[in-house]
């Protein structure tokens, strides 16, 4: 009789595997930026994402392309929210 070895799951590569965002979540991201792009013209194209409360839909434009989130929080990266429009 052979003895089945648990399998672990393999958080070593978490960054290959995108994750996937509510629709309204998307919306909502591309919302804050929309409204930031117009209030500061001068710094359009300059942002890497959004992040945002799942929960509330409350929102940062973050021009870091690591930010450091709170835990009912998610990053939308400005390729997403453009994607997302179109």
């Amino acid at each position: 009789m052979y003895a089945v070895q648990p399998t672990q799951p393999n958080y070593t590569n978490t960054r290959s595997q995108p994750h996937l965002i509510d629709a309204a979540v998307v919306k909502s991201a591309g919302d804050i930026y929309r409204v930031y792009c117009e209030v500061h013209p001068e710094m359009t194209g300059h942002a890497s994402g959004v992040a945002i409360n799942r929960f509330n839909h409350r929102g940062k434009v973050i021009f870091t392309p690591n930010p450091v989130l709170l835990p009912q929080e998610c990053f939308v990266p400005l390729a997403q929210i453009e994607s997302f429009i179109y």
